[in-house]
């Protein structure tokens, strides 16, 4: 596909506020669905070819994430009589803001640990060799902490409307994390 994925039109960010829709994004299987239609849309029928799950629980899973509002149809295509929908992501990033609206007007999610998912996503990758990664520690103040994530956030944005090519897909992720108790020299003038 060329040009920015996906092949529809999509809000950047959605905040989500009710307790339904955070449940809606806590199931491995619904994570999964909305990443792949985050390359483009997707019929249940392909989705559920794609996750190698029976149509049913693939449908049940598509009913409950447009019940939450996390996607939508974005068209329709007719086979044979018979009307099949294509759904899409509401948006491009959600954030989580249940008790916390300064964390979605900064573009943070705070609900879910993604650096737990990386983990577990990455062990087979580092096993054979191909799990590319940095981690660095640098003592820096609020602002700059703030500007540097404005800029993590830009770089994610980025990956997410690569065109989609080749075989497989690959995980990237980032982030900025205070860790207290950690050694520091003092400042040059104390």
């Amino acid at each position: 596909m060329e040009g920015n994925a996906p092949d529809y039109e999509l809000d950047d960010l959605r905040v989500l506020t009710s307790p339904a829709q955070v449940r809606a994004l806590g199931n491995p299987l619904r994570n999964t669905i909305l990443g792949l239609l985050h390359e483009r849309a997707a019929s249940v029928t392909e989705l559920s070819r794609a996750v190698q799950r029976p149509k049913s629980t693939v449908a049940h899973h598509v009913k409950v994430l447009t019940e939450a509002g996390l996607v939508r149809v974005v068209r329709n295509r007719r086979i044979r009589a018979i009307d099949e929908a294509f759904y899409g992501r509401t948006a491009r990033t959600f954030t989580v803001a249940l008790d916390r609206p300064e964390d979605a007007a900064a573009g943070r999610p705070y609900d879910f640990n993604d650096f737990e998912v990386a983990a577990s996503e990455s062990g087979p990758a580092y096993a054979a060799g191909e799990l590319w990664g940095f981690i660095r520690h640098a003592r820096i103040d609020a602002r700059q902490k703030q500007e540097f994530w404005q800029r993590m956030k830009a770089l994610v944005d980025e990956f997410d409307t690569l065109p989609r090519h080749g075989d497989v897909v690959h995980g990237f992720a980032v982030g900025i994390y205070p860790i207290p108790g950690h050694p520091r020299l003092p400042d040059a003038d104390e």
